[in-house]
């Protein structure tokens, strides 16, 4: 397998955006190759099956909407309160909507799981490590709610988001802005 990175992770980015735009149907290693605009054959030196691939578009996807730790140092010299949480939820959203391929492809990757086993381990692994990782964070943080109060938080969230990228128009009666002030009121007691 090939090992420049900077090569690798263009090939993931372009796995990415045919992902959002085509589907896991699209994603081909010719329409990899095509995608990075890469000569015809790079991608099958970097992956060495589609499992492999869609691995490291896992990681990848994650890289991508980490917030920046700049950003997220800066945000978090507020005061642990819900107002801080209503914060983070809203920057989520931003960094949702500034990479809806990301977002997308991920959600091809959870629906294409459902049909191949050996990617659905790999994305229950990849998607509890998440989870962990954002209810570790919330709580070390000391922002108000219990474990269980967080997980019902990430999946209220989780629904906003699939519906803001895939039904935006269900959420034009309401204010997103509204509805994430209100998400911690009413799940972080």
């Amino acid at each position: 397998m090939r090992q420049n990175p900077a090569r690798r992770t263009a090939l993931l980015d372009a796995a990415i955006e045919v992902l959002a735009r085509e589907g896991s149907r699209g994603l081909t290693l010719r329409a990899l190759d095509a995608e990075a605009e890469v000569p015809k054959g790079t991608a099958s030196n970097y992956f060495a099956h589609r499992a492999d691939l869609l691995a490291q578009v896992m990681q990848r996807v994650q890289e991508r909407l980490l917030p920046a730790e700049d950003a997220l140092a800066d945000t978090m010299r507020e005061a642990p309160s819900t107002d801080l949480v209503v914060t983070l939820l809203k920057q989520l959203v931003e960094r949702m909507r500034a990479d809806r391929s990301s977002h997308l492809a991920l959600l091809e990757m959870r629906l294409e799981a459902t049909r191949r086993p050996e990617l659905h381990a790999e994305l229950n692994r990849f998607m509890a490590q998440q989870l962990e990782a954002n209810v570790s964070f919330h709580l070390d943080a000391g922002l108000p709610g219990d474990r269980t109060g967080v997980v019902l938080l990430y999946l209220a969230m989780l629904g906003l988001i699939i519906d803001d990228l895939t039904v935006p128009d269900l959420l034009t009666p309401f204010s997103v802005d509204k509805l994430i002030e209100e998400l911690p009121q009413r799940l972080l007691r």
